[in-house]
Formats: structure tokens, C-alpha cells, sequence
């Protein structure tokens, strides 16, 4: 896992989703009360499995030679309070948290968005940084919500996976379609999509898309 989390950061800078030492990834250790994150302030250049540290479900530093990620109280209350949940990503893309800057979600107008959360991605609470206040404001607003993807209010993107690889696949695709729909807006108003075409969409992309084991 420290290995999985340490070149999943990778993907962030690949993909645009962070500047300087601010985003991070975690994640579950199966079968463990446990999960591997980033260093604090430790630049992306230098992350190695090695330098990964591991915390308890409280946040607690169990292994590792570094301070953990400032936002480490966030990934701990979700994984404590969201048991399916493997992995867990923050960044602060740029068209995203501009959503978030206005406290607005981004509604449903594409079929990408359909397939992948379901519906809009929603606008988490304003939380400050330093306790679990927004992994709470995770929690609440994701729990019961198909989007893996939330914004917190003025502050960036949080997004959850079965896995850390997913949780990253969600936070790219969050900053793709948060753009879209922007420039969308730019040219007039984009057009709502049906829930009945969200529902058929969202579970055509989740149970049929893409290759399958066979039974």
C-alpha cells in the first residue's frame, strides 16, 4: 500500500490536480484499522514508499519517520465512519474549487457526469483545516449520495474510492467535468439532464461498461 499511495500522487501532478506540496492520497490497508497517507509539506518529487507513513483510524502516527498530512484528521474520519471506503483523495483543482469558491455544486449536464457520479456533485459545509470538521462535512454529504466526489465549500475536492486508484480516477474526472460545465456556462445555459436518463446511465456505466469477470 505504501507503494500503491506513494505513485498514485503521480497522478495528481500528471493530470494538473495540484501545485507545490498540497493534495494528498491515502489509503486502506485491508484488513487493518489502519491507512497509509502523505508526508506533510514533502514534495512530490521525493515521495517514495519508504517516506509513506501509516496512521491509525484516529489519525495517530504508527509508522513512518515524517509528519502525516495535514489533512490526515479528514482521511481518518471518513475511513472510521465509511467502512466500504478503500482510499480517499484531496486536491485543489483549479475549475472544482472554483465551483467550491462559489458554493455551488456542479449540476448534472453531461453523460460522463451521469456515469460516473450519478447525479451532480455536491457542495460539502465550510470546515477549517486541523481537526476531523471536514471529514465530518465529507461524511454527511456523501453518505446516501452517489457522487465519490464532494466540494467543500471554499476550500477544494474530496473523493473517495473502493480503493486509492479509484479515489483518484474520481478527483481526475471531477476537474474534467467541473471544467466543462464552466466553459458550458460561458456560452449560455447548459441543459439539465432527466433523472430517469441519470438512473439508466448511471447503472449502465456501473454494471455493464467496460470488461467483466466471467461467471
Amino acid at each position: 500500500m505504501r507503494k500503491i499511495v506513494a505513485d498514485l500522487h503521480a497522478e495528481l501532478v500528471r493530470y494538473d490536480l495540484v501545485v507545490w506540496t498540497a493534495g494528498n492520497v491515502s489509503g486502506r490497508i485491508p484488513g487493518e484499522d489502519l491507512f497509509v497517507i502523505k508526508p506533510s509539506g514533502v514534495s512530490y518529487d521525493e515521495l517514495t514508499p519508504e517516506n509513506m507513513v501509516v496512521c491509525d483510524l484516529d489519525g495517530n502516527l504508527v509508522e513512518g519517520e515524517h509528519a502525516p498530512s495535514s489533512d490526515t484528521a479528514a482521511h481518518a474520519y471518513v475511513y472510521r465512519n465509511m467502512p466500504d471506503v478503500g482510499g480517499v483523495v484531496h486536491t485543489h483543482s483549479t475549475y472544482a474549487s472554483a465551483w467550491a469558491a462559489r458554493g455551488e455544486p456542479i449540476p448534472c449536464v453531461l453523460t460522463a457526469m451521469a456515469d460516473e457520479f450519478g447525479g451532480e456533485i455536491p457542495l460539502g459545509p465550510f470546515a477549517l483545516i486541523g481537526d476531523d470538521s471536514i471529514g465530518q462535512g465529507i461524511v454527511e454529504t456523501l453518505k446516501g449520495h452517489r457522487s465519490k466526489a464532494v466540494l467543500m465549500q471554499n476550500h477544494g475536492v474530496f473523493s473517495i474510492g473502493k480503493d486509492p486508484k479509484a479515489a483518484v480516477k474520481a478527483a481526475v474526472m471531477c476537474e474534467d467535468v467541473a471544467r466543462t460545465v464552466h466553459v458550458a456556462r460561458q456560452l449560455g445555459t447548459p441543459l439539465p439532464i432527466a433523472q430517469d436518463d441519470i438512473d439508466r446511465l448511471y447503472d449502465r456505466y456501473q454494471n455493464v461498461y467496460g470488461q467483466r469477470s466471467p461467471r
